[in-house]
């Protein structure tokens, strides 16, 4: 029997979590108290903001249901630690669709966890190896969990940067947002040592440490980080990424669910430039994104969204979309292959990071 109240609630909370209906005698037997308890117990949970649905009957029962806003949850060790190792495998990696939002569970998830769950979570991360794609950038968790908390504490953030020559900073900086790119994390940051914005590659950041220092966040040069970061990519040369900007003469949603989750772009509808055909002209879209791969892969990968586009930039996928045209222009010219012809090479473009 549980005589403790709040611990005993903790206890009610974490059975209800499971997805099923639980009869009142059922709750009853499991705490060890009267049903009068586990109906005055529900009560509490009630008024502190959980959700939970009785239902009518000779034993009655009850069930967590969703709310208007998200409760705490109560995680046993299993859940906790899967829930953990998942985040980082995502954080450490810069996978596709594991935003700042992802980052930001994992800083509070970590930042609760007890000694044990931490040295499972360490030994489960060491024993598994993603298949990445070669390019050096992963990214230590605590690195990510550390900035994160900084950003929305809207605290001072000091570290160590090594540039793409090798050339190593200290940097103090007030961090603004983390940018995922899909295969890179990046932090946008106002570096108070050179009193502009600045973009830093998070995988060439070492030992980043949260000062304490509270500030008021100042207003970014654009309207988004991740807008910010895509105009930084172009104007820096010494960067071995680069930003694309396309309009395709589709709807957005028939576009992103096209993409390759590599291609790490964002689709957003451009009604203020309607293509040709239906009346008022039918819908286009933006694609924009960044990327390290060859343009001859991203101008291919393009064109087989099955719709009409134009590259805005950059001009290197500008020259690469009218060299691919005229190419396949011609060889749809040609006719059909005699035997002879058949054996001669064939130009390839490289798939992504290769």
């Amino acid at each position: 029997m549980t005589t403790d109240t709040p611990a005993r609630l903790l206890q009610l909370l974490s059975i209800l979590q499971t997805p099923r209906e639980w009869p009142g005698g059922e709750l009853s037997d499991r705490l060890g108290v009267s049903r009068r308890t586990v109906r005055r117990d529900i009560d509490r949970l009630r008024e502190l903001g959980y959700p939970v649905e009785a239902s009518k009957g000779s034993d009655g029962g009850y069930r967590l249901v969703a709310g208007k806003a998200m409760p705490p949850l109560v995680l046993d060790d299993e859940e906790a630690v899967a829930i953990a190792v998942g985040l980082r495998a995502g954080a450490g990696h810069a996978l596709e669709g594991v935003d700042e939002a992802s980052v930001r569970a994992l800083a509070k998830l970590e930042q609760v966890l007890p000694a044990r769950l931490r040295h499972r979570v360490s030994t489960l991360q060491a024993a598994t190896t993603p298949l990445t794609s070669g390019d050096g950038a992963s990214i230590a968790p605590e690195t990510l969990t550390v900035m994160a908390s900084t950003v929305a504490g809207h605290e001072r953030l000091r570290f160590a940067y090594r540039a793409k020559d090798g050339t190593e900073s200290r940097r103090l900086t007030e961090p603004y947002r983390l940018v995922s790119t899909g295969r890179r994390w990046y932090l946008v940051a106002y570096d108070l040592d050179r009193q502009d914005w600045r973009t830093f590659r998070v995988d060439r950041v070492r030992d980043p440490f949260a000062t304490g220092s509270r500030f008021a966040p100042r207003e970014l040069p654009t309207g988004s980080a991740a807008e910010y970061l895509r105009q930084s990519i172009q104007r820096r040369p010494d960067t071995d990424e680069y930003a694309y900007d396309v309009t395709v003469d589709a709807p957005a949603e028939l576009v992103a669910s096209r993409l390759p989750s590599w291609l790490s772009a964002s689709v957003a509808a451009d009604p203020s430039e309607p293509g040709d055909g239906e009346e008022g002209g039918a819908p286009r879209c933006r694609l924009r994104g960044t990327t390290s791969d060859p343009v001859e892969w991203v101008a291919v990968r393009i064109a087989m969204l099955g719709y009409e586009f134009s590259v805005r930039e950059p001009q290197e996928l500008v020259d690469c979309a009218r060299e691919l045209s005229g190419r396949l222009g011609r060889a749809a010219s040609a006719g059909p292959l005699n035997d002879a012809e058949a054996d001669r090479p064939r130009i390839t473009v490289p798939g992504p990071g290769r």
